[in-house]
């Protein structure tokens, strides 16, 4: 795809849906970094479901470590991997407050150090957060941008450094927000709604599907 495209592609994005944002609900970086490692194999509406319930009573990581085991999964228990993802929260609540004052570091590494935090939840707060120009690839994200040949890679690495290159930089602050939202509403999996699509003229993806009859 050539340089033009891409642009016009985000253009069009963002003349659509000016400010961006993620379907996540948070209040402070700390919030959204748990929601982020809720989200796994998960539903955004599924873990906005459960924090509902969750930050009114803990949201900071004393707060969650105070809850203990038991009283956090019982929050969290409709979300998949729920045990799990307990034990990750509390770990990680535990060396927040031991190596940074409570608070959620604006650093990579750290970030990925705590458990059950990878490359991905690490760029969606850097980026979401911290305001970072950086996109996570997700599976909706992977998939637009092999389907359209935005950025095709045989795995999320490749496909997050493709986009990295070739995002102009007016658009690489809220990137990761419009194709995750095109993935999510139009670009869907087992069927693009391509009639429906405000970039199918500049995508190359040769199996477009037609509009129903009755659309």
């Amino acid at each position: 795809m050539n340089p033009a495209k891409r642009h016009e592609i985000f253009r069009r994005l963002r003349e659509a849906n000016p400010k961006p944002t993620t379907e996540l609900e948070y209040t402070t970086p700390f919030e959204l970094l748990i929601a982020v490692l809720l989200s796994a194999q998960a539903t955004d509406v599924g873990v906005n479901k459960a924090t509902r319930r969750l930050y009114p009573v803990a949201n900071t990581p004393q707060a969650m470590l105070d809850l203990g085991l038991d009283e956090l999964m019982s929050y969290i228990q409709t979300i998949g991997l729920y045990r799990t993802k307990a034990k990750n929260v509390l770990a990680s609540c535990q060396i927040l407050i031991d190596k940074y004052g409570g608070e959620v570091p604006h650093d990579r590494e750290a970030l990925e150090s705590l458990p059950g935090v990878g490359r991905k939840t690490a760029n969606v707060v850097l980026n979401t957060a911290f305001g970072d120009p950086t996109i996570a690839v997700d599976t909706h994200i992977f998939r637009v941008s092999n389907r359209t040949n935005l950025a095709p890679g045989k795995n999320v690495d490749i496909v997050e450094q493709k986009l990295m290159k070739f995002v102009p930089k007016e658009f690489l602050q809220d990137a990761h927000h419009w194709l995750i939202l095109h993935g999510r509403y139009t670009c869907l999996a087992r069927k693009p709604l391509c009639w429906n699509c405000l970039i199918v003229d500049l995508c190359e993806y040769k199996a477009k599907t037609p509009a129903p009859a009755n659309a």
